[in-house]
């Protein structure tokens, strides 16, 4: 198969057969190559059509050690479900112990070789070679993707068979490496969701009596049955940075039921799931949420599903349609807010209906909208009805009602920051109704969360975190925090967490934010996120030596497949709301600027300090 190489290092191309609704088409030859030196190859072609699917060849008779090892290599880029193609490279021994399910190493460049020394220089029935690159990503056997970095080196042995005399490969590391075109091209990334654990929805969280549901992204083979891998990949539990603050619904060992290999919506964009009979134990109300699970994570995938049907054996347990999967469980991206709000040029709380063309703000009613205090930066509760505003100069934080005529009273904290950069951040609440924020003085670095927005600041615990925080924000599902973190030469990065609620200790709430990891690997100097979606953000900033940029990530660190935003200058702040049809709007020279869907960035008025809910 001829395959994207983007390194220095080229390879010959292996022939490839790719399938259609309309039959077969050969995309390329074979190729004879040497048994000995680098293995160079071509440019291919990018495939366009996701119905397209595309298969290695096996190994050519008499084929050199080289093109053995370029074979294989080709064939982990296929879409062969089961890798049959590659095992062909394989020994019979190799084949029994290779396992490629065990994770997916992603290089900069495709994997280059160099030359090993057999053992036994006379020994013409054994070949070896190293397989190099640098690192970029692994995707572990829960199909979890995390960021990585460093040389890749790997051993790769062959010999020649004793009966056939023919060369495969009997050395092999485990798991499947690639380069980053050729993952971008044969991955996806799917959100599976399941349930926190330690919301409790009765908190002013806005969300009634519904679970909260939270994103777990995985990465799925685009053209390998991505529904059914969804499926079994929900089935098969929370990856381990979630484990402990999420729950499934589904009853422990439930799976598809034997002999399932495939999973397609009828006509009617309906999805039939037959279970084991784990899933017969479920009740009704256990089995909606079950269903309501498989509807978020597979709403964004094609074909459409817009209603499930569970089954275990020959009985219906429960069917759920879309709309009805919203009453049933809440979902960050799915609550749509009323206002957008920022700070007008008198330092008051204003807002505009969200996602409108107004350009007239209004007060928010209450003391944080007349005045009373001004202010330079403030939060907006995720209900709506209570908002928190940081003064002038960065020292106090107010917590207020957005009632008329409701009273501001004393700031809840205080920060002893010798400077308006070393005082307080802008604020954040969670899915709670909890309120956290930053206290940027050096001689007292500290997060803190105040439960529903009043009483003793809870400290909280960030173990192994190296560098100062600078700024929160908490995902809508309660689970998720980012960081903007500052470290010791100045570098500002974004770290994404999970929240762990441990009871409490000495009767004060213990709250610890664990797994902090980087979601923008390649930023040097991040100035402003905010949550974008259920599972990405957007961050504003720039790359060594370069210029500021704006850009989504996802919370694994990996970059979404959605296009960038529009290019802006001079950008301080930046907004954007977990339901994903709302505008980007932004702090910038200009001041208040928004981004409609397929536009240009447009002025909307003068202010600062742009948010949504949250």
């Amino acid at each position: 198969m001829a395959a994207d190489r983007e390194g220095s290092r080229r390879r010959a191309p292996v022939r490839a057969v790719a399938y259609a609704a309309v039959g077969a088409v050969l995309l390329a030859g074979c190729a004879t190559m040497p048994d000995s030196g680098d293995l160079r190859g071509v440019e291919s072609t990018p495939r366009q059509d996701t119905q397209v699917r595309v298969f290695a060849m096996p190994p050519a008779e008499d084929a050199p050690p080289s093109e053995i090892v370029q074979g294989f290599l080709e064939a982990l880029t296929s879409d062969d479900p089961h890798y049959e193609t590659a095992r062909e490279y394989l020994t019979e021994a190799a084949r029994k112990t290779w396992r490629p399910e065990l994770a997916t190493t992603v290089l900069a460049d495709g994997p280059g070789t160099e030359p090993g020394r057999t053992g036994d220089r006379e020994d013409t029935d054994a070949y070896s070679l190293t397989l190099t690159g640098t690192k970029v990503a692994t995707v572990d056997a829960q199909q979890s993707y995390a960021p990585a970095d460093g040389q890749y080196r790997a051993p790769v042995h062959l010999k020649r068979d004793g009966k056939s005399g023919q060369w495969r490969i009997d050395t092999v590391p485990q798991g499947v490496v690639m380069g980053k075109s050729d993952f971008q091209r044969n991955y996806m990334s799917v959100n599976k969701y399941y349930f926190a654990s330690n919301h409790t929805p009765d908190a002013g969280s806005g969300a009634g009596g519904q679970p909260m549901a939270v994103a777990d992204p995985v990465y799925v083979r685009k053209r390998v049955d991505p529904l059914t891998q969804a499926v079994r990949s929900l089935l098969n539990g929370p990856t381990r940075l979630l484990g402990r603050v999420v729950r499934s619904s589904f009853p422990s060992g439930t799976a598809l039921a034997k002999g399932v290999s495939s999973l397609t919506p009828d006509d009617r964009n309906r999805l039939t799931v037959p279970l084991n009979d784990r899933a017969a134990r479920a009740g009704s109300d256990t089995c909606e949420e079950m269903a309501a699970q498989l509807l978020f994570t597979l709403r964004n995938l094609t074909p459409a599903v817009d209603e499930v049907d569970l089954r275990a054996g020959d009985e219906r347990v429960c069917s759920l349609t879309e709309d009805r999967a919203a009453v049933v469980a809440a979902r960050g991206s799915a609550q749509h807010p009323d206002y957008l709000y920022f700070v007008d040029g008198e330092k008051r709380l204003v807002r505009l209906p969200a996602g409108s063309s107004a350009t007239r703000a209004e007060p928010v009613p209450g003391a944080l909208g007349s005045g009373e205090v001004g202010l330079r930066s403030a939060a907006v509760s995720r209900d709506e009805h209570s908002a928190a505003g940081v003064g002038p100069d960065g020292s106090a934080l107010y917590v207020a009602s957005l009632v008329s005529g409701g009273s501001l009273g004393e700031p809840v904290l205080v920060s002893r920051g010798r400077t308006e950069q070393e005082r307080l951040a802008t604020p954040s609440w969670d899915a709670q109704g909890d309120l956290w924020v930053v206290d940027r003085d050096p001689a007292r670095p500290r997060l803190l969360v105040l439960e529903q927005g009043r009483g003793e600041p809870v400290t909280v615990q960030t173990p192994g975190l190296e560098g100062r925080v600078q700024d929160v924000r908490v995902a809508a599902d309660g689970v998720r925090i980012a960081l903007v973190v500052r470290d010791e030469d100045g570098q500002r990065s974004l770290l994404i967490g999970r929240i762990e609620r441990d009871g409490k200790a000495q009767g004060r709430p213990v709250v610890t934010v664990r797994e902090l990891r980087s979601a923008t690997p390649g930023l040097e100097e991040v100035t402003a996120m905010s949550w974008a979606g259920d599972s990405r953000l957007v961050v504003v900033g720039r790359e060594h030596g370069g210029v500021q940029q704006i850009g989504y990530v996802q919370v694994d660190g990996s970059t979404p497949e959605t296009q960038a935003p529009a290019a802006l200058t001079g950008v301080q702040e930046i907004a954007a709301s977990e339901d994903e049809r709302l505008p980007l709007v932004a702090y910038s020279e200009d001041g208040i600027v928004r981004l409609p869907s397929g536009t240009q960035w447009q002025k909307v008025t003068d202010g600062t300090a742009p948010v949504y809910p949250g």
